[in-house]
């Protein structure tokens, strides 16, 4: 910017006159050292130490962690946001990203919920083996699918699908516990009744508040029970809510949900701004994916050179992240869903492949930089960390 403009601004000589001041006196901020770094770090903690208070079973699938923070104070945070958990089990250390599903009105606690992956080493480890009474240790909240009042309407339609129901309940209490002047609208995609999370707290929280409007929709529904069936489809949500103009809408669940939600939503005429979405993991089933090589297998195993650090082999359908992690190369992650770019690596020579619409900025695609937890090796790789 040309100096002539800038002199021009209000209270330019003002500003002039103090730095020149400043510069003859000056001050000594020695005695304040620390002070700014010590209060940022009470609202963005990088590591947190929390000791579970209580295990909650929700269903025969899924339980909930209760978390109180030992020795320190948690953090606030918005509903809807994530914290990763960072755990070693067995030789292997590695992370997880858990949604929060408490109320961010409830400070003296954070609650997750788990619900169990089939061969999950994380899932099973935490429903399994881990006890009330046991040291955890997460990052501070994270994440960007909250309601924000200043782009989104008071109107909220949230579709959930299996554990992708837990932002939703942190979103939900908050509203109930704070009385906010918001309504939600929940469509929450199950396999069988028996599968949804929170459902006798939801059921009651709709009939107490006229806000939150609640519609469990049941894939194979048991044959004596009366509910809405099949998927969450455009007409379904067209006859609940009517119009969606003065609504914004969110979303969380497996790759399945988005791929059949998503176009369904766009029939309803929904413009991808009023659409909030959430990361949900990386693809369980990568192969199948649009793209994937027809020569590789999913049980291809490649060779991973990580300069100055080793190799290994890794399999075709496994992210290098946790191809990594098994051997012994923990690197820096969060969201493990290719969004907070923390495990970015480079690729020196060989290739990966990512899903369409992976989320790598265009500078990192230039200079060979890759989201290793969405990553899958397809040619024998060297990489740098």
């Amino acid at each position: 910017m040309q100096k002539q403009i800038v002199k021009q601004f209000d209270g330019y000589a003002d500003i002039v006159k103090k730095i020149e001041i400043a510069e003859k006196k000056g001050t000594d901020f020695a005695a304040q050292k620390g002070e700014v770094a010590a209060c940022i770090n009470k609202l963005h903690p990088a590591r947190i130490p929390l000791r579970i208070s209580r295990v909650i079973t929700e269903t025969p699938s899924t339980c909930t962690l209760r978390l109180k923070a030992d020795n320190c104070r948690l953090p606030p945070f918005q509903a809807g946001q994530y914290i990763t958990l960072f755990l070693d089990i067995g030789s292997i250390r590695t992370s997880r990203p858990y949604s929060i599903s408490s109320s961010p009105g409830r400070t003296g606690y954070w609650d997750i919920t788990i619900r169990r992956v089939k061969n999950g080493l994380v899932s099973t480890y935490l429903l399994e083996d881990v006890k009330e009474g046991d040291l955890l240790e997460s990052s501070g909240p994270q994440g960007n699918f909250h309601f924000n009042p200043i782009i989104h309407a008071k109107t909220m339609v949230c579709l959930a699908g299996g554990s992708g129901i837990t932002p939703f309940m942190s979103m939900l209490r908050e509203i109930t516990d704070g009385g906010l002047d918001r309504i939600l609208y929940l469509f929450y995609g199950s396999k069988t009744m028996d599968d949804i999370i929170f459902h006798t707290e939801i059921t009651r929280l709709a009939q107490q508040f006229s806000n939150i409007k609640y519609l469990p929709v049941i894939e194979e529904p048991a044959e004596n029970k009366s509910c809405e069936t099949g998927f969450i489809t455009a007409d379904l949500i067209r006859k609940t809510i009517g119009g969606g103009d003065d609504k914004s809408f969110f979303i969380c669940g497996p790759q399945a949900m988005y791929d059949f939600c998503l176009p369904d939503l766009e029939k309803l005429g929904i413009p991808k701004n009023k659409i909030r979405r959430e990361m949900f993991g990386a693809p369980l089933n990568i192969s199948g994916y649009s793209g994937w090589p027809p020569k590789i297998k999913p049980d291809d195993f490649f060779e991973v050179n990580v300069k100055d650090k080793g190799v290994f082999k890794a399999r075709a359908d496994e992210p290098l992240l946790v191809a990594l992690e098994k051997n012994n190369l923990a690197i820096p992650s969060l969201c493990r869903s290719g969004e907070c770019s923390m495990c970015r690596i480079k690729i020196l020579s060989g290739q990966v492949f990512q899903a369409p619409g992976a989320l790598v900025r265009k500078s990192d695609r230039q200079f060979g930089y890759v989201h290793a937890c969405v990553s899958y090796p397809i040619k024998d790789l060297t990489i740098l960390l």
